[in-house]
């Protein structure tokens, strides 16, 4: 088995590079799953992990993992209460805006009950169009095919906020089997060689829970989207694995204790 691509470790937390197709953890998903990231980079670096925040079973990209139970509910914290900074890149069908905000409240999918009978929440999502391209192919109904790469920014934090948010504004990402087109899909899948759902988390920024500093990460694409990149001529804002660490201006929760 490959080993996980270990962004950053210190003694406090650990930071992942999430592969497509991967579950994080065991839950009603997982029927008759025996693979799990958690389980996975528990064995790697011999340590138990606790997960903080969550990203969708096809969405790759960093995820940031606490050693122990008083790191965990300080980061847990951290993210639910918007103090983190999170990037995403997606392909999607269409030319999208430049720059927007998508102010769209979403309703809870949980699975405990009809999503139709969960309260619509707030939701915020910024997006702003990187890239686009134009293929002379017949994919749909038009004769040309065009596709967009964005950044979005999520603000807050609900199921599948993304994903919803960019297909209700009529730019759905690339292999969304719920919320995409089936006929884009196929496409990419079958003359692109890109069967995944085409979103990354890419950045990743939080203040330290125990240490002075600010971590910032970033994490490059996995194989199947740095070739499409290269493809469709995006390889200028491919991102590349990095660590920065500047001085945080505050003290940290637990040095405040």
């Amino acid at each position: 088995m490959t080993p996980l691509n270990i962004l950053y470790q210190d003694e406090h937390l650990v930071a992942v590079h999430k592969p497509s197709g991967l579950l994080v953890h065991r839950s009603a998903l997982a029927r008759g799953e025996t693979e799990f990231l958690l389980q996975r980079l528990r064995d790697q670096i011999g340590k138990r992990v606790y997960p903080v925040h969550r990203l969708d079973r096809p969405t790759s990209g960093v995820m940031v993992f606490a050693l122990s139970s008083a790191v965990a509910g300080l980061l847990s914290e951290a993210f639910s209460e918007r103090q983190v900074d999170k990037r995403y890149l997606a392909v999607v069908r269409g030319k999208a805006p430049e720059n927007q905000r998508l102010d769209y409240p979403l309703r809870e999918e949980d699975g405990t009950r009809p999503k139709a009978e969960m309260p619509a929440m707030p939701a915020m999502t910024d997006i702003r169009r990187l890239d686009s391209v134009e293929l002379p192919v017949q994919v749909d109904r038009y004769p040309v095919a065009r596709y967009s790469l964005v950044e979005a920014r999520p603000l807050t934090g609900r199921r599948h906020q993304i994903r919803r948010h960019l297909s209700r504004r009529g730019y759905p990402i690339i292999g969304d089997a719920k919320h995409g087109k089936s006929v884009h899909n196929r496409f990419f899948a079958e003359q692109l060689a890109a069967p995944r759902l085409l979103l990354a988390a890419t950045h990743l920024a939080f203040d330290h829970p125990v240490l002075a500093k600010r971590v910032q990460l970033t994490c490059a694409l996995d194989a199947t989207m740095i070739a499409l990149f290269e493809h469709l001529g995006w390889a200028g804002h491919l991102p590349l694995d990095s660590v920065r660490t500047p001085p945080q201006k505050t003290p940290s929760a637990l040095q405040a204790l």
